[in-house]
């Protein structure tokens, strides 16, 4: 019995195979360099069959191709292009943020394709905006290619920074300065690198191509095609005149680069070039997909070959090109292998080869193709010109290499004070219930005030999940309740005031219910909504109750996590406000739940970033004096999803000597304790233990990932046996520490350096946002109306961010409404998953398209608890739409 045609490998052995497979190879890595300076043919293989049998001789003939020149990629330069698309030109998806189109092996050229990717991010920006045109965008194209070489790192101009730096007052040092940026770094450069890049690509092929239309600058050549074939593009996307053009002019960029460097000499490039650049092409069949790509390339390669300058790349295609194709490649007479193989060894020929492979060589074992010689290089051709010149320079400036250190700066980041300096002299006294009940009486005023008004407008219910009242003042020292509820109830307000004039607005009430101490019951509430939302179109059911989405969870939990899948499996949109564990998104909840705040992993890349490269740890027996922090001591609840998760990856990422960890559960459970982890149930024990690493390791910082009441456990204790508070101790720690930080209750801690990160900026930073100060000023309004006693949260993000987190969904209810009036929960989640964006409380908001995850570059805050509001250290993250966190330096690009 024979093999199946699909599983037969090796290249096929059709007459003249064997001399064939030594012509390629011999073509490919030549024994004398100076071959490769000859012109290679378009090689054509057709392979015979149906559909079916087509694909699978192209796969075959690929892979036997592919197997002589890859060994991962360290033999020869070569790409694969696989055509699966029509409306996407083929080298589209090459060269993308900055790869090499047709990459090779490490320090073999050709290696740079600075024409390629200049031509590909203009044909990009054409596609992208036809409507821009006709009229002129000379400038706006130049931008976009500096600002795409900038983000895709390519070239020097990558390798400038993306804004200026922020200098503040209008002074004639900080004009200097600013000239001087400009000047060395800013706009003059890539003014410089526009004009150069422009000279190099019109000088060397654009200017003589008839398209070009007599233009000796690159972007104005480019706007005048783009005028014509943006008014094909705009009334049809797909035009084939259009791709043609544009696929023409990506070959003849790819090709132009593929000539350099030259072949031969002594310079360290050209020895560098020992191997033919190779590209396959896969061409399907005639009215399958990706045909009419495939064919698109194979035109454009062959009219580029006519006006390019040698070297080239050797080009095979496989598959089954149309007759018109075949037309327009010159009608090339059929050839055996034997043939095409003499024509690869000798310089002059027909510029196509077709060569048809019989049915009888595909349905038999083929040849095995060996793989060529490797030809390895230990340095970079860059490498090895400096090293020659830096002998040179060295010997030069010999002792002038010398210079005087720069003293060591060890001011200490937000100051030398402990949380005890400045503040106030007893703690905030929490009056939970009251404050509780004040909130929720407002959101229940507004339910009623809507449910009036239902009659008359669209009225829906969003549920907000949170834990229990708080009963005590020590509940609500450690749970975020009350601030996020008041963040719930002003943006009911807001939303509704709102839609009182605006019709096209749905009026929201929001039924709150509680899920337990530390959410226990999370679950049960979950599965209780669903049951809930399964009935709603019951008769007798009132149309206000349709429920649209879900506010929660503040806290990542085990059940929290498990609630969000019930809520997932019956389709219910779920907007998180303060719970920040990657994990949530795991599962069927990454299908309908969107968390507003910065995830763990990067909450603790850029913490582990800031204890490393910031001066927060004191030196011994100073105050004044600090110095990064040289190593870790990370107590977690590995018990808890939030502070396993944190903890985790906090670990990864500081670069440190690994960290000393403790599993530190009050209730004695020890489930998840990591390897290597000390577990530990009693606070005074864990207070001594890291008091004796302290001693032994005072370049310490203790990184806490464990909730706030633990905390404070550890804290008391630690200050009751006094046994390391001689010389103070710094703590870093996540946003849960915000819960209990501002209340006052560190007062008398002289001792304690803290360190913890925020969702919002205070108000009286000068960063804050009018957006946010607006919010603050509402939020501190509210609670002189229905609050008695002095509030501890003014500072406190957790308002911010259930405002924020309501408006996220509000808005997804509004836009969901304008194109379907029964406001489905499916119509809410697809109009989240469209992406929303706006200027919040907590800053910009802004979630990508098709992305179930936090706000792109979503700010997170690093504060130092001081006196009686915290001090900013770090802000990164987009506050607003122009500060990007790659711009804002250390700890934020961690």
């Amino acid at each position: 019995m024979g093999v199946p045609a699909d599983r037969l490998t090796g290249f096929p052995d059709d007459f003249g195979a064997d001399v064939f497979v030594s012509g390629f190879q011999a073509s490919v890595a030549p024994a004398d360099r100076g071959d490769l300076a000859d012109r290679s043919p378009l090689l054509v293989l057709r392979v015979p069959g149906d559909a079916a049998a087509c694909r699978a001789g192209v796969h075959r003939v690929v892979e036997a191709l592919r197997g002589s020149i890859d060994n991962d990629g360290k033999l020869v330069p070569y790409a694969y292009l696989d055509a699966v698309q029509d409306d996407r030109l083929l080298y589209e998806r090459h060269g993308m943020a900055g790869r090499r189109p047709v990459p090779g092996p490490e320090h073999m050229t050709p290696d740079r394709h600075p024409n390629f990717h200049v031509i590909r991010q203009l044909v990009a920006y054409i596609r992208e905006h036809p409507e821009s045109w006709p009229g002129e965008h000379v400038r706006e194209l130049r931008a976009y290619v500096c600002e795409q070489h900038k983000a895709e790192q390519l070239g020097l101009l990558g390798a400038l920074p993306g804004s200026p730096p922020v200098l503040g007052d209008v002074t004639v040092r900080n004009l200097l300065l600013r000239l001087a940026w400009a000047l060395t770094l800013g706009e003059v450069p890539r003014r410089l690198w526009a004009w150069w890049r422009s000279r190099k690509v019109m000088r060397g092929w654009l200017a003589g191509l008839k398209m070009a239309g007599g233009n000796r600058k690159l972007f104005p050549a480019m706007d005048q095609i783009a005028a014509v074939q943006a008014a094909r593009l705009r009334v049809d996307r797909l035009d084939e005149q259009a791709l043609q053009t544009f696929e023409d002019l990506l070959t003849r960029a790819l090709l132009e680069d593929l000539r350099v460097p030259r072949v031969g000499g002594i310079l360290p490039r050209r020895r560098r070039r020992t191997r033919r650049p190779v590209i396959i092409v896969a061409v399907p069949p005639p009215g399958q997909e990706g045909s009419r790509a495939a064919e698109r390339f194979l035109r454009a390669l062959h009219k580029a070959q006519e006006g390019a300058r040698q070297p080239g790349p050797l080009v095979v295609a496989v598959g089954q090109p149309t007759e018109a194709l075949l037309r327009d490649l010159g009608s090339p007479a059929e050839s055996d292998l034997a043939q095409a193989a003499h024509r690869l060894s000798h310089r002059d020929g027909a510029p196509v080869v077709l060569v048809p492979l019989s049915a009888n060589a595909m349905e038999r074992p083929g040849l095995p193709v060996p793989p060529v010689p490797r030809k390895g290089h230990g340095l970079s051709w860059r490498t090895e010109a400096w090293l020659e010149v830096s002998v040179v320079v060295l010997a030069l400036i010999g002792a002038s290499l010398y210079t005087v250190p720069k003293p060591v700066d060890t001011r200490c980041v937000g100051g030398s004070d402990s949380v005890a300096e400045s503040a106030q002299a007893t703690p905030t006294r929490v009056l939970p219930k009251t404050w509780y009940d004040s909130a929720r009486e407002a959101v229940d005023t507004e339910n009623r005030r809507v449910e009036d008004l239902a009659a008359k407008r669209t009225v829906r219910t969003v549920v907000a999940f949170g834990s229990n009242s708080p009963r005590s003042e020590t509940d609500a020292l450690f749970d975020g309740t009350i601030p996020e509820l008041r963040g719930i109830a002003l943006w009911q307000m807001r939303q509704n005031q709102e839609a009182d004039s605006d019709d096209s607005q749905v009026l929201l009430r929001v039924d709150v219910r509680p899920t337990g101490t530390g959410f226990k019951d999370a679950v049960p509430e979950a599965e209780k909504l669903v049951q809930r939302v399964r009935g709603e179109n019951a008769p007798g059911k009132k149309e206000y109750e349709k429920v649209v989405g879900v506010l929660g969870y503040a806290q990542s939990r085990g059940e929290t996590k498990a609630a969000l899948d019930v809520l997932a499996r019956a389709g219910i949109p779920a907007i998180g406000t303060t719970a920040t564990a990657d994990e949530l998104l795991e599962g069927q909840a990454h299908q309908t739940y969107w968390p507003l705040t910065p995830t763990n992993s990067r909450e603790a890349a850029i913490e582990a970033d800031f204890a490393r490269k910031e001066n927060i740890v004191a030196r011994p027996g100073t105050q004044d004096s600090c110095s990064p922090a040289r190593r870790a001591i990370v107590i977690e609840n590995a018990e808890d999803l939030y502070s396993r998760s944190l903890a985790a990856k906090f670990i990864e990422k500081f670069t440190g000597p690994r960290p000393q960890v403790f599993d530190y559960n009050q209730d004695d459970v020890f489930g998840h304790t990591p390897s290597g982890a000390v577990p530990l149930s009693d606070a005074g024990e864990l207070s001594d233990q890291v008091c004796r690493v302290l001693k032994a390791e005072p370049d310490s910082v203790v990184y806490w990932s464990a909730r706030a009441r633990d905390f404070s456990a550890f804290i008391n204790a630690v200050d009751r046996q006094g046994t390391c508070t001689s010389d103070d101790i710094t703590v870093l720690g996540g946003n849960e520490l915000t819960n209990v930080s501002m209340t006052g209750v560190y007062s008398n801690k002289s001792w304690l350096r803290l360190y913890y990160s925020m969702h919002r900026l205070p108000a009286g930073d000068r960063r804050a946002s009018e957006r946010t100060r607006q919010f603050v000023a509402m939020y501190e309004a509210f609670v002189r109306k229905t609050t008695r006693g002095e509030d501890p949260w003014a500072q406190d993000g957790h308002s911010a961010v259930a405002y924020d987190a309501f408006h996220v969904l509000s808005e997804a209810v509004d836009q969901a409404g304008h194109v379907d009036k029964a406001i489905s929960r499916s119509s809410v989640l697809l109009t989240l998953g469209a992406g929303i964006t706006f200027d919040g409380a907590t800053g910009l908001v802004s979630y990508k398209k098709g992305v179930n995850g936090a706000p792109q570059d979503k700010t997170l805050v690093l504060v130092r608890q001081l006196a009686d509001e915290p001090e900013v250290v770090a802000v990164c993250g987009a506050y607003g739409p122009d500060v990007p966190s790659r711009t804002q330096g250390v700890p934020c690009g961690g």
